[in-house]
């Protein structure tokens, strides 16, 4: 079995400083909190940016800067969203993979989200895909749902992915699949061979989920942009608190947190 890769999503699209105080907002914070989540055990930063009144954008000069920040204090893999906002157009969310980073998120299809729809036909998908390859940008098949890995997979056969795809089920999204222990089973088993998956359990499903992942041989997504508390009704004090805690559960597990390279080296993107 793999070390694990344990992934800090520090601020996401939706979640407000009202909701979770301690929501890093400008590159400095966000910079500081993937610093800080990399200590506690962290080899993956998932990035969304945000304007200094906290609303989500997609601008590539603020990614540059979160990008540079971020790179100065520590070798973690920095992973810009290209999902952006549910309001963001497709000529929006891409331009973060526009600066190589070494991965990019790609949702593999549309499906609601909450009160609204998270957009991805055809047509943004394989953009997505040619700009990433094109850049030398490694995806991260975002999943919301089953048939989104049988997506993927066509652009595998249209020569637009590379194998192995790392996934990353993003699970109990209110109007998308539900995290339940079933249908993480019923994600994991409907991959191909060799691939490799994370998985992302919102709200109350963040911790079931990534104990299974421990165990199952997957890995871990925490962060502010999936849960913004630590136990019921407790906000968490940091991203870094919500990883130590899967690097502690993984080591009582006897699984070994892999360290930035060694990651690298489980998504193959060592060159």
């Amino acid at each position: 079995m793999d070390k694990l890769i344990i992934t800090a999503a520090l601020t996401g699209a939706e979640v407000t400083r009202e909701q979770q105080p301690n929501l890093p907002i400008t590159p400095d914070e966000i910079a500081e909190a993937a610093y800080e989540a990399y200590q506690a055990g962290a080899s993956l930063v998932h990035v969304h940016a945000r304007k200094p009144d906290g609303t989500p954008t997609q601008d590539i000069e603020v990614y540059r800067e979160i990008k540079e920040k971020v790179a100065a204090k520590c070798n973690i893999i920095f992973q810009p969203s290209t999902g952006g906002a549910v309001w963001h157009t497709a000529e929006e969310r891409i331009q973060p993979a526009l600066l190589k980073p070494e991965m990019a998120s790609l949702t593999a299809g549309t499906c609601n989200f909450g009160p609204d729809v998270f957009m991805n036909t055809q047509e943004y998908m394989e953009s997505f895909a040619k700009v990433m390859m094109e850049n030398g940008v490694k995806p991260e098949i975002e999943i919301f749902e089953r048939g989104m890995i049988d997506n993927a997979l066509r652009m595998v056969k249209k020569g637009l992915l590379k194998t192995p795809i790392h996934f990353d089920f993003v699970m109990g999204v209110p109007g998308a699949i539900m995290g339940e222990p079933r249908d993480l089973m019923y994600l994991a088993n409907s991959i191909p061979q060799g691939s490799t998956w994370t998985v992302a359990g919102i709200g109350r499903f963040e911790l079931p989920l990534a104990v299974m992942a421990i165990v199952m041989g997957g890995h871990v997504r925490v962060g502010f942009e999936d849960n913004i508390f630590y136990t019921k009704g407790v906000v968490a004090e940091s991203n870094a608190q919500l990883v130590a805690r899967i690097a502690r559960i993984a080591k009582e597990c006897g699984r070994e947190v892999a360290a930035p390279d060694e990651a690298r080296q489980i998504l193959g993107l060592v060159k």
